[in-house]
């Protein structure tokens, strides 16, 4: 179809309020309107979707988009309703997948034959359907697009095996120009596509991957936790997305985030899709700040300021990982993506492919190494990644990433990458990484062995350093272009031109040393936050000494004693941790709402004024408010207690002895919160010992001390009638 350029910038206006296009869209939209197949990449907030949105609004018939995700469709043709400002609008486009019911499917299907409907999203399972392949043939189409067409490789980080029959299906419908549209595609991933879908003489427009408004940092995982809550304050107001791997993961991350005060809501695909959406809506109505998602969530969603994309989890390829943090600063504001990185993550994710195809996982395996090469390089990030796309950045520093703007030591190379080279040409056939790694490191291991590669000349000369060392020489090696990896042979190393010059006429090369990572596993931390334990000393002596004489100011005013008010371990975390609010109070051990509310306003203002006056520097680290592991018990037990529950079968339901219970309940006390148990004490204690303990604790104790109240009060009482007696009027009292 012929449409000149005014026509086309006419209906850019009119049905998109646009007066000009973005990078090549016109070009493409050009292209696409004279018959023509196109293969289009570009980075996520490039403006993909408009690339077939607009022709199919000006050419005749209705246009295929197949695409993945059904919350992506809905999205995007209630987009285009709001958009397209015609009689027609409430037509004008439809989606057609499993979410449907009948009658809604029919009055998609009349519209099509009406020829009032100008885009059918589509999913690929639905596509492939003989009665939906039958209506398809009976109207004209304009063309194809097939968006996150990454899906069709199974390089692809999202791999789909129903998109693989996309083409099959569409010769049966019929012949109609295909443009395929992803915002990310390795040059391998790339060919797939096109060699899949039959169009290998399309032209590709490729836009630069660069995103030069993302921040790229990887940070050790040793505490994650705390830094994510510590980096969200520090980004108040911020919408952000955090991903993790793993569904429980989500929820309890959310959580969390809640409970120190984040809004944050939970995305994945175990979830309804009624909370799924309601969730998704707070995020893009922004009655939430913060989204923690498996990958699921994000695909097409239109949201441009997402200010952070976090990475809890070590995503599985670095496909995946420029798709995910591409969707922060779409509106080229500012972007922080932050990912979290240690050894037993990556470790997990082998566990993971085990069970699969062994090419399934050979491809998993390399796509994983290809992520550990990013994590652990101390070159600049974005030269990385835009290599692995098959671009070169031509600077040497981009100024926005953790290694450019924080230069790790250098060495000259030289020596080394000889190594290398001397061990690949010395070798009958092509290896990967980790075995050359390990033939120069001296790692004697079975592979090694069953190729003889243990008895060469250059096994070991290289001893010094360990594998990871020679690993990311080689990986350097890779991004100057001296080695080059064959994807199609699962990544053999071999040399290029560029590397036999520099073999045969060696010069010096600055490399940069590898990074070391711990190997904790954050997962298994119940506790993100570490500081010293009550009791421990470590504190400001000069403080704790004025907070003693607070309490016992306050303990004679109120004819308590001082210890009810708070414990020596409450006043030293106050010590150490400064607290100048009542939330911050919370976080000190023995510290409950209740207990911060009743006595806690005359501590916080000394510690602000004591703070203020000797100009101490308070702790950057971020107080971390945990979820509880046995919160439901507390509240069962809580619960049991106000329905006056014999404490026998509160022990008998949360399977604990009497010991454990009075634990539970001394901790639910201690915090602040009252409770009464009088129903069990005059069961359990003898009204006349009863009253002599409670005096005991009143007048007489110098602190909560079961072994002190037990040798004062002598041999004449049982340790569970004084611990229940303490509660008692530590509850009474005290809260």
């Amino acid at each position: 179809m012929t449409i000149t350029k005014d026509e086309l910038y006419s209906k850019l206006k009119k049905f998109f309020g646009f007066d000009s296009f973005k990078g090549n869209q016109e070009e493409i939209i050009t292209h696409l309107l004279e018959g023509n197949d196109a293969f289009v990449l570009m980075p996520t907030g490039g403006g993909k979707s408009l690339c077939y949105q607009l022709p199919a609004l000006c050419l005749p018939g209705c246009a295929i988009v197949i695409s993945p995700l059904i919350a992506l469709m809905k999205n995007q043709v209630d987009a285009l309703r709001e958009f397209v400002h015609t009689e027609d609008s409430a037509h004008i486009a439809h989606f057609l997948n499993s979410s449907l019911n009948k009658t809604q499917i029919q009055q998609v299907r009349a519209d099509l034959l009406e020829g009032r409907t100008k885009l059918l999203y589509v999913a690929p399972e639905s596509l492939t359907k003989e009665e939906n392949i039958a209506m398809l043939k009976s109207i004209k189409i304009s063309f194809y697009a097939i968006d996150e067409a990454h899906c069709i490789s199974e390089w692809g980080h999202d791999f789909r095996p129903e998109y693989r029959r996309i083409n099959e299906t569409v010769n049966k419908i019929g012949k109609a120009p295909i443009i395929a549209l992803t915002a990310t595609a390795t040059p391998k991933v790339q060919s797939d596509i096109q060699k899949n879908l039959g169009m290998t003489g399309a032209k590709v427009f490729k836009s630069s991957f660069n995103r030069p408004n993302l921040y790229y940092e990887i940070r050790d995982k040793s505490d994650a936790k705390r830094e994510i809550i510590k980096f969200i304050k520090e980004n108040k107001g911020k919408s952000g997305i955090i991903y993790c791997l793993s569904r429980k993961k989500v929820e309890e991350l959310a959580e969390l985030l809640n409970v120190n005060g984040i809004k944050a809501r939970p995305y994945h695909a175990g979830l309804d899709a009624a909370t799924r959406a309601a969730n998704q809506d707070d995020f893009l109505m922004e009655r939430a700040d913060v989204i923690v998602a498996t990958i699921a969530f994000g695909m097409g969603i239109d949201k441009p300021d997402v200010r952070f994309v976090i990475h809890y989890d070590v995503p599985k390829s670095l496909e995946g990982y420029y798709q995910e943090t591409g969707r922060a600063g779409r509106d080229g504001g500012e972007g922080k993506c932050i990912t979290f990185y240690n050894h037993k993550d990556i470790q997990k994710l082998e566990k993971f492919m085990q069970g699969k195809p062994l090419s399934e996982q050979e491809i998993g395996k390399q796509l994983l190494l290809d992520v550990v090469s990013y994590a652990e390089s101390n070159q600049c990030r974005r030269k990385i990644l835009l290599n692995y796309f098959g671009e070169d950045y031509p600077e040497d520093n981009c100024g926005c990433c953790d290694n450019c703007l924080y230069p790790k030591e250098q060495f000259d190379g030289q020596q080394q990458m000889m190594y290398v080279m001397d061990l690949i040409l010395s070798l009958q056939e092509n290896f990967k990484t980790e075995h050359l790694a390990d033939i120069l490191a001296g790692v004697s291991n079975s592979v090694i062995k069953s190729y003889n590669h243990h008895k060469h000349p250059l096994f070991g000369i290289g001893k010094d350093s360990d594998p990871r060392f020679w690993a990311a020489v080689i990986r350097q090696g890779l991004v100057l272009h001296l080695l080059d990896k064959d994807i199609d042979k699962y990544g053999l190393i071999n040399i290029t031109d560029k590397g036999m010059e520099f073999h045969s006429h060696p010069y010096p090369i600055m490399l940069t040393k590898q990074r070391t990572f711990t190997e904790c596993d954050d997962d298994d931390d119940d506790s993100p936050m570490v500081r010293p334990k009550p009791g421990a000393g470590g504190g400001d002596p000069i403080l704790l000494a004025i907070l003693k004489q607070v309490r016992l100011d306050l303990a004679r005013k109120l004819n308590l004693p001082p210890w009810v008010i708070f414990a020596d371990p409450s006043l030293e975390d106050m010590s150490i941790l400064y607290p100048v609010t009542l939330e911050e109070l919370h976080h000190c051990s023995g510290v409950g709402e209740g207990k911060a509310r009743k006595f806690g306003k005359e501590f916080i203002k000394v510690i602000e004024r004591y703070v203020e006056e000797n100009d101490i520097l308070r702790p950057d680290d971020i107080m971390v408010r945990n979820v509880a592991n046995k919160s439901t018990n507390k509240i069962f037990i809580i619960q049991s207690i106000d329905r006056k529950m014999p404490f026998e079968d509160i022990c008998k339901a949360k399977d604990m002895d009497m010991s454990e219970l009075l634990d539970e309940i001394e901790s639910i006390v201690s915090s602040g919160t009252r409770i009464n148990i009088d129903y069990y004490i005059h069961r359990a204690v003898d009204p006349d010992d009863m009253d002599e303990i409670y005096t005991y604790f009143k007048e007489e104790a110098h602190s909560d001390s079961i072994d002190e109240a037990m040798r004062d009060l002598g041999n004449d009482f049982d340790e569970i009638e004084v611990r229940l007696v303490r509660i008692k009027f530590i509850s009474e009292i005290g809260n």
